[in-house]
């Protein structure tokens, strides 16, 4: 695999109109990320931009135009072939479709000839992808053979909450829950993935993740490449932490441990000195990234330079295609691309320390070679209606990402009970605006269970391009702010709770977490 590295990006520098960092800050990005093991010393592009916010994000633009400019080389030969999830099959009865999974302890390589402990759904590590269809309902039987509690939380579906594997329903050892519901969701890539009080980013790093992909008969789809492994390609990117001996680490504690690697992983690859290889048999292929990291940043782009054309966010499909050069996905963020590939290309991840400490530099991960000899149709120039909310009615409120030490935040609360949590109470039917300010110098990623949501305003600016799509899960850089605008429909409970949090996991779990009650009106 060849590796593109860039100097540092000069992580300690203050910014312009924010306050200095407090100690606990200071303490958590002030140390030098020890990089070894193969090929990790030549890790350091932007290695310290977690803790530099807005004005990071803006310097980091001209950084990736640095890297394209360096990679701009002939597509890489693949070394070995990219591993395609699994398509786990369900068993239709009537109009109910069943799932079935097992969450289970394994191992697997992580490091390239490492043997670790890991976790993963009716595997090692990982899991199968679910193809879930508009207005199907389903039935999925999980069974936890974990040894510690679990829950699975479908990650940006719109269910109802005691069905959204949330922490009130988690479930033991030896025990399977079996939520069910009607799939309210259009055409998107969705995961799914641990949500237990304390545990998620344990269970999450060791390798419980899968992709959903939610399919509908809307003439959009219709036009765009589907046919699962062939033309419509999952990409599952993990920048993890591990020790020489394999051991996964998951906590503060851990990731300030000496001796540490910082493999990026391809669906369950490990790609640090290996690109891997796809034959694309179609002119024109999907692509479906997701972001599955524990805390750090993953940029795509082409070694070439050249452009992805962008037709979904998180929550489904643009108005209509871009073309973009780079596609940035915090931690579990989702982003759909499509190539129209007339000779081989390169699939570049860059990686952005998000937390502590982590990876950083530019990867070749994915060759893609061209053998398609169809031509397909223009794509459709309208993708998907997107009705820009107005908000000048709407309900304002202020949700404030904070810190104590250590402990993280959310209007003020640690989230790392239930009942600690702060809560927000809404109605159904509600619509309502928030601004999510980060009072910190970290970088946090903000996801809201149960309802897509708009960008409104991002650290003061309009939106444009792809930020005017529908979201789950967005950047808030340090010192900075995102407004962002929702209705709240169909689904109400004066039990079961949604959550908002930071995607960042180390931070959910250090109690960067509130609670969403959403009641009848």
């Amino acid at each position: 695999m060849t590796h593109t590295s860039e100097p540092a990006s000069g992580e300690n520098r203050d910014v312009k109109g924010n306050h200095r960092k407090s100690t606990a800050e200071k303490r958590e990005h002030g140390q030098d990320i020890a990089l070894r093991g193969k090929g990790l010393h030549r890790r350091k592009f932007l290695g310290g931009m977690a803790g530099t916010g807005i004005a990071a994000v803006a310097a980091a633009g001209g950084a990736f135009a640095l890297l394209n400019d360096a990679a701009k080389n002939k597509a890489s030969a693949a070394d070995s072939t990219l591993v395609i999830p699994d398509l786990l099959e369900g068993t239709t009865s009537g109009s109910t479709t069943t799932f079935t999974l097992e969450a289970k302890t394994g191992t697997a390589e992580v490091l390239s000839g490492v043997t670790s402990d890991t976790m993963g759904y009716n595997q090692s590590f990982l899991g199968p992808t679910m193809k879930w269809t508009n207005g199907d309902t389903v039935l999925l039987n999980i069974t936890n053979s974990l040894g510690a509690d679990t829950t699975v939380h479908f990650h940006g579906a719109h269910v109802p909450a005691k069905m959204d594997g949330g922490p009130q329903v988690a479930f033991s050892d030896g025990t399977t829950w079996s939520p069910t519901f009607t799939v309210d969701d259009d055409a998107k890539t969705l995961w799914y993935h641990p949500h237990a009080l304390g545990t998620t980013a344990k269970q999450a790093v060791h390798g419980l993740a899968g992709m959903i992909i939610v399919e509908d008969d809307s003439t959009t789809s219709a036009d765009l490449p589907s046919d699962y492994g062939v033309d419509d390609v999952p990409l599952i990117f993990q920048c993890l932490a591990v020790d020489s001996a394999g051991d996964i680490k998951y906590d503060l504690t851990g990731y300030l441990s000496s001796g540490l690697s910082y493999p990026v992983l391809l669906n369950g690859t490990n790609v640090d000195s290996t690109t891997l290889g796809f034959t694309a048999t179609k002119t024109r292929t999907r692509f479906r990234a997701l972001n599955a990291s524990p805390s750090d940043i993953i940029t795509i782009q082409r070694s070439d330079g050249g452009t992805l054309t962008q037709i979904s966010s998180d929550q489904g499909y643009l108005a209509e295609a871009a073309e973009v050069t780079t596609i940035r996905l915090v931690a579990g963020a989702r982003a759909e691309f499509v190539m129209d590939l007339t000779a081989d290309a390169t699939l570049q991840a860059v990686i952005t320390t998000g937390w502590v400490r982590g990876g950083s530099g530019t990867y070749d991960v994915l060759a893609v070679t061209a053998s398609g000899t169809d031509t397909p149709d223009d794509l459709p120039s309208t993708l998907n209606t997107i009705d820009r909310y107005d908000t000048s009615d709407f309900t304002a409120r202020t949700i404030t990402l904070g810190q104590s030490g250590t402990t993280m935040l959310i209007n003020g609360s640690a989230g790392t009970s239930m009942s600690s949590m702060a809560m927000i109470s809404t109605t159904l039917g509600s619509k309502e605006i928030w601004t999510i300010k980060n009072s910190t110098q970290l970088e946090h990623s903000f996801h809201l269970h149960d309802v897509p949501y708009q960008l409104i305003a991002i650290n003061g600016d309009t939106p444009t391009g792809v930020q005017l799509g529908w979201y789950d899960t967005y950047e808030v850089v340090g010192g900075g702010s995102i407004q962002i605008a929702m209705e709240f429909t169909d689904y109400a409970d004066d039990t079961y709770m949604y959550m908002l949090h930071c995607h960042l996991l180390q931070h959910e779990d250090e109690g960067m977490m509130a609670a969403l009650m959403v009641t009848e009106s």
